[in-house]
Formats: structure tokens, sequence, C-alpha cells
């Protein structure tokens, strides 16, 4: 099967969804990438994916960059959940937004798919680990390849609104629990 965008993919039987070859993903430094494509088979309108991959490979970094806040507002929550609990070997220092990414791992498996429940846009999925939330993580959501939309620990979620049941969190970036 070919996929605009990444040429030859493999279809994983068991989970149905297709793989590409390792493609340099600048947005993520060049870190060579094996994205997901999860629904394009039965999608209606595949061109979507296309538009979001193309997008996505050509993402600067500063596009991530700009959810900087929004990624340290999620890091100060769960530091402020440590310091609460009393327990400071769990804890990181990181001084501001602009020095949050120094303590996030990008994955190496973006997964591309449509969002079935909400507003219908193509998303673009990034697990990431984080040096303070080694047990949840952090995912990135970009809507069609281009906008960070969602940011907080790993839900699998692709919206606030969808995670949360809660249509109120629509285009909220970061949704704080406390």
């Amino acid at each position: 099967m070919q996929i605009p965008g990444f040429g030859q993919v493999v279809k994983d039987i068991d989970l149905g969804w297709y793989q590409s070859e390792p493609v340099p993903v600048p947005a993520l430094g060049g870190v060579l990438c094996r994205v997901i494509v999860d629904g394009y088979d039965e999608d209606p309108a595949p061109e979507d994916f296309h538009a979001a991959i193309r997008a996505f490979l050509a993402l600067e970094r500063s596009a991530l960059v700009a959810a900087a806040p929004s990624i340290f507002a999620y890091y100060r929550d769960i530091m402020d959940d440590v310091v609460d609990a009393g327990d400071d070997d769990w804890y990181v220092e990181i001084e501001g937004p602009d020095t949050v990414f120094d303590h996030i791992q990008f994955g190496d498996a973006p997964t591309i798919s449509r969002d079935s429940h909400g507003d219908r846009h193509v998303y673009v999925s990034l697990e990431c680990e984080c040096d303070w939330e080694p047990e949840h993580g952090l995912q990135i959501v970009l809507r069609d390849g281009r906008t960070v939309t969602k940011v907080g620990p790993y839900n699998g979620h692709l919206t606030n609104a969808a995670a949360y049941a809660d249509d109120t969190l629509e285009g909220v970036v970061y949704h704080t629990l406390r």
C-alpha cells in the first residue's frame, strides 16, 4: 500500500493500522520516526490524512515550542502534587517554559488518526516521555498536523473535550485537574 507523503507502508494485520518506513520529522529535531496511520482504509476522505501528513512532515520546531507554556503548566500541576505528597525524591526542577523541552524525550512512533467523536479533523498524536511524570508521560496532539491542540498525560484521546466528555473543553490545550 502507498500513502502519499510516506510511500510504501506496511499494514499491521492484528491492529489494522499502517506503519511507514522511518522518515525524518523536522519538528522533532530530525528524529527518524515510523509513523502509524490508523483508520485510513475506512476513511471517507483519505486526502485529509494526506494533508495532515504533509503538514506534519513540514512542521518546524516552533509549532511545538508555542505549546511550551501549556506543557509547563502540566509540569507545575504534577510537581505541586509531588510537593503536596511530601515526595521530594520525585521532584524535578524546571525553571520555566523556555527549558521544559530539555526534559522531554519524543517518541518515535507518531500516530495519525481522525477524531471520530468530535470535530472529525485528522490529528497527529505524539507519545513522549518526560522527566516529571514517568508513569503517564506526555501526549502532544496536533490538529491537521499543524497546530498543538492538546497536551497533558498520555491518555490516547485527541482532544480534551473527548478525554473528559465535556464539550466546554473544546479548544482547551491543557486542562488542569486541580
